[in-house]
């Protein structure tokens, strides 16, 4: 099969769908790759090492795209790139289409289809293509959080762990998965004062065996939520609903009656974000205020620490992009029920139901 990795174009994103080393297994599978130049130069990984490991190496997406039979990236298809895509081809990247029906309508007309990253489940019930970004992610939100407490950032001044005599900063996070977990870790870290809350108990008794006494966990009951992040100096939006648009927590109006100065950092933003005063931003213009409260909330936040995550991100999707190549996309799904979970789109339908459900709302 050709397999088309061509250069990511979202703002400030420098991650790459495949590294040298993912191309050397796809070519001894018997497969040929064609890379676009400069796909993977901003974090290290030259056109000449994709060459070494055999790959073609063209200049322009355009070739990538005309040419492979399936593309392999890593952020959603931007409109000129869905122009690019045609009926038989497939796409296997992040797609987050509950929250984006531009992308939708753009990738139905296309007639691709179109397999996402984050709909693919585990055996175990889990999103292994999902997991190692909001491994980053969680990680990187309470940097972002530090961050933007500062006063230059509009901050209240708080330091994340404080100092012996100052308390530490409050830090509350919304959901106990993935990110929520990788949150609490890097918050406990600095010595912040941590409360995690989510709907499972069952979750909620794994963090607090997880850390020991180190943080609070609260049942996140619409008026516990409301409690913590009134008096939270960071808040870490980290709800998921598997493909589908995030549940808002935190309603516009309680951002009046937060402390002034906090922070709120909105990972689930990709999926339409869990805070009402949250939209889209980049890493070129991170944040911006509402009603005196900080707000983070770019949708590519691993691509900051690009070489980290391609590197996370290709362990993880490498075994899935070989199953694809070797067996076409059909007789691959039929075998495996966890990999056709991730197909959002074929032929002009929409064929993931929670997909289709947002689609309908929008």
């Amino acid at each position: 099969m050709q397999i088309g990795i061509p250069k990511e174009i979202k703002t400030h994103e420098y991650r790459v769908g495949a590294t040298p080393h993912s191309v050397r297994e796809l070519l001894a599978h018997g497969h040929r790759v064609v890379v676009q130049s400069g796909a993977g130069a901003a974090i290290g990984l030259a056109d000449e090492q994709y060459r070494a490991e055999g790959a073609e190496v063209v200049d322009s997406a355009d070739e990538v795209y005309a040419r492979a039979e399936l593309v392999v990236k890593v952020k959603e298809p931007q409109p000129q790139e869905c122009a690019l895509l045609r009926p038989g081809q497939v796409l296997f990247t992040y797609l987050h289409l509950a929250a984006d029906p531009q992308q939708t309508r753009l990738l139905l007309a296309s007639g691709a289809t179109a397999i996402a990253y984050e709909t693919v489940t585990s055996p175990t019930g889990g999103l292994p293509l999902l997991a190692p970004m909001s491994e980053v992610a969680g990680r990187m939100s309470i940097q972002a959080g530090a961050s933007c407490l500062e006063k230059p950032h509009g901050g209240s001044g708080v330091l994340l762990g404080g100092v012996p005599g100052v308390a530490p900063a409050r830090v509350v996070i919304l959901g106990g998965g993935v990110v929520g977990y990788n949150a609490a870790r890097m918050a406990v870290g600095l010595g912040a004062d941590v409360t995690v809350a989510d709907p499972s108990l069952d979750r909620l008794r794994r963090l607090d065996e997880l850390f020991a006494g180190r943080i609070r966990t609260r049942h996140a009951t619409g008026g516990a939520i409301e409690s913590l992040v009134l008096k939270a100096d960071l808040t870490i939006g980290a709800a998921l609903l598997p493909g589908a648009r995030t549940p808002r927590l935190v309603p516009r109006e309680w951002l009046a009656r937060m402390q002034p100065g906090s922070v709120l950092v909105d990972v689930s933003i990709d999926q339409g974000g869990c805070f009402e005063s949250s939209h889209p931003t980049t890493h070129a213009d991170p944040t911006y205020i509402v009603d005196g409260i900080v707000h983070y909330c770019v949708a590519n936040m691993p691509g900051a620490v690009a070489r980290t995550s391609t590197f996370a991100l290709n362990s993880a999707t490498l075994p899935f992009v070989l199953a694809l190549a070797d067996k076409g996309w059909q007789l691959a799904t039929a075998e495996d029920p966890h990999l056709a979970a991730g197909v959002n789109i074929d032929a002009g339908r929409i064929v993931c139901p929670a997909v289709a459900e947002a689609f309908a709302a929008a």
